[in-house]
């Protein structure tokens, strides 16, 4: 079986968290491996279409030759695991994707695992092309994540009022159509909404701090009871402490962070003019992100009985 999938249904199992670190940049890359391996952290390295549309992860290809250079070793690759992340069927400038020849290149890659995003269709649509892509990579034995909701923040222009968001629990995946979902697609995980937003990715809104979301945890105890997978947090950036423990706790096991350490690095970056000095400022916000947000320092050794020796 897939180590990706083992090691995400044993954390589900458990509420333990693995974080899916975005790589927007491509000079990032071996900072946040060196994060993961120093902070003792099982994490997943990932890149989303919209990484090399608008930011500057190259590619697929790219991205996979940087985490070959950074992961060069048995060692480390125990640590770190190779994801991609969001490849739509509609993209947030609302254009059609190639989505099948996307992932089909990432599966030949050897990505550990990869996202098909149909949440911009109608239920019905987005089951159909999951279960297309379920079937694709499950043949070459690669995990698939899934997602129901809308998680704002990648639309152009400013995202919507928070709290207006929250308060109308907008986009919010909908429990009985996510059971539906799940048993239909056969999804191996899935991303739900539940009160977190994505970083703006616009280029007049890619730098502003993200506000300070709340997680309705009443609406994921319906979501973990309708679907019985792990679940996804899309957006994690900015939630409020207080609330990632519990979700933890009651399934979310995987969680992406992007905007956190991406503007640590920009902001470095245009400070300082170095790309060295920025790659150091990535690498210790990485660091606080394991250990003082996330408080996942040493979970590792949690799955060390799971992979390979």
């Amino acid at each position: 079986m897939n180590l990706s999938k083992v090691i995400l249904d044993e954390a589900y199992r458990n509420g333990i968290l693995v974080p899916s670190l975005n790589i927007p940049h491509l000079p990032m890359m071996p900072a946040v491996v060196q994060a993961c391996v120093d902070e003792q952290s099982m994490a997943f390295i990932a890149v989303s279409r919209v990484e090399w549309e608008k930011f500057e992860a190259g590619g697929i290809v790219d991205v996979k030759r940087a985490y070959d250079e950074a992961v060069t070793d048995t060692e480390t690759r125990s640590y770190v695991r190779l994801h991609l992340d969001h490849v739509p069927v509609i993209d947030e400038d609302n254009l059609q994707v190639d989505y099948r020849s996307i992932i089909s290149e990432a599966i030949d890659l050897g990505y550990d695992s990869v996202m098909i995003d149909g949440s911009r269709l109608s239920l019905d649509e987005n089951i159909r092309v999951t279960a297309e892509i379920v079937e694709l990579a499950h043949a070459s034995g690669v995990p698939v994540e899934a997602e129901l909701g809308a998680v704002f923040g990648h639309e152009d222009g400013p995202p919507p009022p928070y709290e207006e968001v929250f308060r109308e629990k907008r986009g919010f995946t909908v429990p009985k159509e996510a059971g539906r979902f799940v048993r239909e697609s056969g999804c191996d995980w899935l991303s739900v909404a539940f009160g977190s937003v994505h970083g703006a990715i616009s280029e007049a809104f890619r730098d502003m701090k993200k506000p300070d979301a709340r997680l309705d945890l009443d609406h994921l105890a319906l979501l973990v009871e309708a679907t019985g997978v792990p679940l996804v947090l899309h957006g994690g950036s900015g939630v409020l402490k207080e609330y990632l423990l519990p979700a933890f706790k009651q399934g979310v096991a995987k969680m992406n962070i992007g905007t956190e350490i991406r503007q640590a690095y920009t902001n470095a970056l245009r400070e300082t003019g170095s790309v060295g000095k920025a790659q150091d400022a990535l690498y210790e916000r990485t660091r606080y992100v394991l250990n003082d947000y996330l408080g996942i320092r040493g979970s590792r050794e949690h799955f060390r009985g799971l992979l390979p020796e």
